[in-house]
């Protein structure tokens, strides 16, 4: 895990063309700006253009032109290690410029992201790693890849049950449920230093935690009292709180507002499983229902902009990704799959269909497989 030691370090070079005003892009519904791109100049340099290239394109926000029609253009070089990339409009003047220090991949990924940022004022996707669980070595253990499938890597070895992995929003730490005592416990991992730390042991289950917006918290169901619900742990404060008073039944896949004051969780009090929302400081009362129109809706994803849910419903007799929109009211049914989780753009989400992540547009429809062949793979979390 030594290599995520660098997945934040980027920094500017800051010069007269940065000063610059950026001019504003006007996207249309539908609409994509015109983009150029050069290859990428020494080593390595036609990886990262490869790499460089499908991120933008997977982004939904580009088409891709000749120099002479785009309206901006993408060019770079690789020098002592890091790469210097460069955003120039169609009259050469230079709207970014930046130094990238990381392994190649990554560092494609941050330009990336960067130029999104840039020329539509949008968050990026492509910089973010995703969790998930394979069964490929005959036991669940979890790993990390990029969204696009690339640098996997096995973060447990433990030859146990490991499952639930969610990621603080800077993606440097890995909570997950282990059963290395024999009993659902939840455990937190350093990415940087590899070190590891059993979080939350309490008598009976303690499982599927989620980290809090600003990583501070983490809610997870424990079952200490007797029914399973969902408890809230202050991490800094070593303060353990119980949000949910279910009557009957289990609470169960916590996610968080954007803002931190809601929780959306699962809980089957009237039989079959339901989305129900809490205010974690107790300040409008009980948890109510989430009105979806199904009767079955289970993995509940809140969107980084706070203004989407994904999960998952049973639709003609199948696993489904549906989304409901907490502003307009109005859920749809995008595509077959499970376990859906947003990307940090709030646009992009990854599923999967039982043996491979799948990166869906759900502005476009649009479906990518970005990675088979670890077994079978459940539980993705894609970091924000």
């Amino acid at each position: 895990m030594k290599n995520l030691g660098g997945l934040l370090l980027s920094y500017l070079v800051v010069g007269a063309a940065i000063a610059e005003e950026v001019p504003t892009i006007t996207i249309h519904k539908g609409g994509r700006v015109p983009l150029a791109i050069s290859q990428i100049i020494g080593v390595d340099g036609a990886a990262i253009t490869h790499i460089l290239r499908n991120d933008l394109e997977l982004s939904g926000w580009f088409t891709f032109l000749g120099k002479e029609k785009a309206l901006y253009t993408v060019s770079g070089g690789m020098s002592g290690g890091s790469l210097v990339g460069r955003l120039t409009d169609i009259s050469d003047k230079c709207v970014l410029s930046k130094n990238y220090r990381n392994n190649f991949r990554m560092m494609a990924h941050l330009f990336a992201d960067d130029i999104v940022q840039v020329l539509t004022g949008k968050i990026g996707m492509a910089s973010k790693r995703v969790a998930f669980v394979s069964a490929r070595t005959g036991k669940k253990e979890i790993y990390l890849c990029d969204y696009d499938g690339g640098m996997v890597e096995q973060v447990t070895h433990d030859r146990n049950l490991n499952v639930r992995p969610t990621l603080n929003s800077g993606g440097d730490r890995l909570a997950y449920t282990g059963y290395l005592s024999g009993y659902a416990d939840i455990y937190l991992v350093n990415l940087l230093s590899g070190a590891r730390r059993r979080l939350v042991r309490f008598p009976g289950t303690n499982s599927g935690a989620a980290f809090s917006p600003d990583g501070s918290r983490i809610a997870c169901t424990v079952s200490r009292d007797g029914r399973p619900e969902i408890y809230v742990v202050n991490m800094l404060e070593k303060k353990v709180s119980r949000i949910t008073h279910t009557r009957h039944g289990v609470a169960s896949s916590p996610t968080w507002s954007a803002d931190g004051h809601e929780i959306i969780y699962v809980g089957d009090e009237t039989g079959g499983p339901q989305l129900y929302q809490v205010d974690v400081n107790g300040r409008s009362g009980a948890s109510r229902r989430v009105c979806t129109g199904f009767n079955y809706c289970t993995e509940p994803n809140w969107s980084p902009d706070g203004r989407k849910i994904a999960f998952n419903v049973r639709s003609y007799g199948s696993l489904a990704i549906a989304v409901k929109d907490l502003i307009a009211g109005d859920t749809r049914v995008l595509v077959q799959g499970e376990n859906p989780t947003w990307g940090a753009n709030s646009r992009h989400l990854i599923f999967t269909d039982g043996n491979s992540l799948i990166l869906l547009d759900s502005q476009t429809g649009r479906t990518t497989s970005v990675l088979r062949g670890c077994g079978k793979i459940s539980e993705p979390y894609w970091g924000r």
